[in-house]
């Protein structure tokens, strides 16, 4: 019986010591007071009492390792929602939620459930989630919008009509899609009918025709990416 007790003991305080090291909390101070007690009794001869103690302190010491990895865990939930956090806000700067409406929409969805999950106290389960939230948004970027509008400009100098325009990367990237352009204009031109007949200094809706995100008048300064649908993104 004393042997059995002087090995649950020195287990126990080797335990205590590890734990030590990490954080001290109230399952750490009782299983190091329940040692104490135990070392007391065994010394005084009480061996049925030294092992009740050791028992309890056995306990307590499991709950303190259990404590100590759950704060751990805590911790580095904390850490990864931070920067889960931020490059939400980064991507919405961006207007990643326009220009990467997919890739936003899904990381909008684990972050929520990365929070489902911390609030209950779920923390291994939020830093996956938040993890993944980094996952989604890895490839997104800062890009220049698509243009929403064209100004028409001389025939001579551009060759402008429906067909070239459609087929300009930064409107459609294929002439085919010269149609989306007539309808959307067709009743600010002189002969609605006929859309051969587009005029210079005309403005030009460029119409999103997959949903993808486009705004202001386009400038040949400035440098697009070509148009592709937006589920590609």
């Amino acid at each position: 019986m004393k042997r059995l007790s002087l090995l649950v003991i020195s287990f126990l305080v080797s335990s205590i010591i590890f734990a030590a090291s990490y954080k001290n909390n109230t399952y750490q101070k009782l299983a190091e007071e329940y040692t104490k007690k135990a070392q007391n009794a065994l010394d005084a001869g009480d061996y049925l009492l030294a092992e009740d103690y050791a028992k309890k302190a056995e306990e307590n010491a499991v709950l303190s390792e259990a404590f100590i990895k759950k704060m751990l865990a805590k911790s580095d939930a904390d850490s990864v929602m931070k920067d889960a956090s931020k490059r939400l806000d980064y991507a919405k700067s961006i207007n990643a939620d326009k220009n990467f409406p997919m890739a936003y929409t899904a990381a909008q969805k684990s972050y929520a459930s990365a929070q489902d999950a911390y609030n209950a106290e779920d923390y291994m389960t939020a830093s996956a989630y938040a993890k993944q939230v980094m996952e989604e948004l890895a490839e997104i970027k800062e890009i220049t919008p698509l243009p929403k509008y064209y100004v028409v400009r001389p025939w001579a100098e551009t060759k402008d009509c429906y067909w070239n325009i459609s087929g300009r990367p930064y409107v459609y990237n294929n002439p085919l899609l010269w149609e989306n352009l007539y309808q959307a204009n067709k009743s600010n031109m002189p002969k609605p009918n006929d859309p051969n007949l587009i005029m210079p200094g005309m403005k030009m809706e460029i119409p999103s025709i997959t949903g993808e995100y486009r705004e202001g008048v386009y400038s040949p300064s400035k440098k697009y990416d070509g148009y592709a649908p937006a589920e590609t993104k």
